[in-house]
C-alpha cells in the first residue's frame, strides 16, 4: 500500500474507531489506580485486545500487559510501543462528567492518554500488518508502576518486555506543544529517576531570634551548604 493509501486507510480507521477509543479513555480517567495496583486497569486493555483476536499476557505481578501483534520470529524486526498505566495521588479538580472517581487518585500525568493511543496503534496494526504481508511485528508494551522507583518496567523486562525487540518507541503528552504538533527525539528523554531521603537535623529556635537558630529552608537550598547561621526561620 502506498503512503496516500495508508493514510486514506488511517483516517478511515480512526473515524470508526474514535468514538470507541474517547470513551475508553474516559473510562480509565474515571477510575484511576495507583502505581502497582493497575489491576483493573490492565484487565481492561487485555480484554479489549482479546476482542481484536490478540493474546495479551498479563505480567505474573497482576499488572501491566505484553501483547505481540504481526509476525514474530528469530528473523523478523519487531517493534515496541510502549506506554504507561499508572496514575498519581492527588485529587482530580476537573469538572467534566468522566472526573475521577477514586479520592485522591487521579490521570494528571497523562497516563490514560498514553494507554489508549498505544491500545488504539495496536487495534490498527492488528488488521493491517497481516494484509499488508509485512515481514515483522509489533509488541504493545503497558508498564506498570511507572511513577514509583525502581518502577515496573523492571516487571516488563523481566517477563520479556523487550526480547528480540530492533526499536521501541515511547510516547508522553507535553503540556509545551500545541494540539496537533509532535516532538521527536532519538534516544532518552524524562527517563531519569531516583529517590533520595535527606534527614536536617538543627537547634531548635524562635523566629524572634533567628540569630540562635538554623533556616532549614537555606539549608536544604541547593546553595544551603554556603548559607549562614542565623537569618529567617521557616516556622517556631
Amino acid at each position: 500500500m502506498t503512503a496516500p493509501g495508508r493514510a486514506t486507510w488511517l483516517d478511515a480507521f480512526l473515524d470508526a474507531h474514535a468514538d470507541e477509543l474517547v470513551a475508553f479513555r474516559r473510562q480509565i480517567h474515571a477510575h484511576p489506580e495507583l502505581s502497582g495496583e493497575e489491576v483493573e486497569t490492565s484487565a481492561a486493555v487485555a480484554a479489549r485486545l482479546e476482542v481484536a483476536g490478540l493474546e495479551p499476557r498479563i505480567l505474573p505481578e497482576g499488572t501491566g500487559v505484553l501483547c505481540d501483534v504481526g509476525e514474530h520470529g528469530s528473523d523478523t524486526p519487531v517493534v515496541a510501543l510502549r506506554a504507561d498505566l499508572d496514575a498519581l495521588a492527588m485529587t482530580d479538580d476537573k469538572d467534566v462528567h468522566y472526573a475521577s472517581q477514586v479520592p485522591g487518585v487521579a490521570h494528571a500525568c497523562g497516563h490514560d492518554v498514553h494507554t489508549t493511543i498505544v491500545l488504539g496503534a495496536g487495534l490498527a496494526l492488528a488488521q493491517r500488518l497481516g494484509d499488508e504481508g509485512v515481514d515483522g511485528g509489533a509488541r504493545l508494551v503497558f508498564e506498570s508502576a511507572e511513577e514509583t522507583v525502581p518502577g515496573g518496567a523492571l516487571d516488563a523486562i523481566a517477563a520479556g518486555a523487550v526480547d528480540g525487540v530492533s526499536a521501541i518507541y515511547g510516547l508522553h503528552c507535553d503540556p509545551k506543544l500545541d494540539t496537533g504538533q509532535l516532538g521527536t527525539r532519538v534516544g532518552p528523554i524524562s527517563s531519569a529517576a531516583d529517590m533520595v531521603h535527606i534527614e536536617l537535623t538543627g537547634p531548635g529556635g524562635h523566629t524572634a531570634r533567628p540569630h540562635k537558630t538554623v533556616d532549614m529552608v537555606a539549608v536544604a537550598s541547593p546553595s544551603g551548604a554556603r548559607a549562614p547561621r542565623g537569618g529567617p526561620v521557616a516556622g517556631n
